[in-house]
């Protein structure tokens, strides 16, 4: 799994009867374990400023930038001409509410990507409907 659901603790709702009423019983206890696991997630969040120690990709502190020339040329530089990401590619996908959410990048190495794809969840379902609906008549 992907994230922090191995450090998380929570029960996958299973309902036992398969009708309407067991389904609702169901989507409210998805519910309850839903706040369960933010609770949790909160809870893990360690006090104090979260910031990476990059300063490549992190901006300076607002105080930084009023007392140091340096820092508010580095903030200028940063949001102006942004990270330059080393030559690859990627493709990540996550559980999105109606299927996967897919993205695909391509660095060349500069501080713009050099190909991005976004396959949304409906896709796969619009791929599909020619084989499904040969032969219906489809109301409009």
């Amino acid at each position: 799994p992907y994230d922090a659901y191995d450090k998380i603790d929570f029960e996958i709702p299973v309902g036992v009867n398969g009708d309407s009423y067991d389904r609702y019983q169901v989507r409210l206890e998805e519910m309850r374990q839903s706040v369960k696991i933010v609770v949790q997630c909160l809870n893990k969040i360690p006090e104090g400023e979260i910031k990476v120690d990059d300063r490549k990709i992190s901006p300076p502190s607002r105080t930084n930038m009023k007392q140091s020339m340096e820092a508010l040329i580095h903030h200028f530089k940063l949001y102006s001409e942004g990270y330059a990401v080393p030559e690859g590619e990627t493709y990540t996908a996550v559980e999105a509410p109606k299927g996967e959410f897919g993205v695909f990048l391509v660095s060349d190495g500069s501080n713009r990507p050099y190909r991005c794809h976004m396959k949304a969840p409906g896709f796969s379902h619009l791929a599909s409907i020619h084989h499904m609906s040969k032969g219906h008549r489809i109301a409009d």
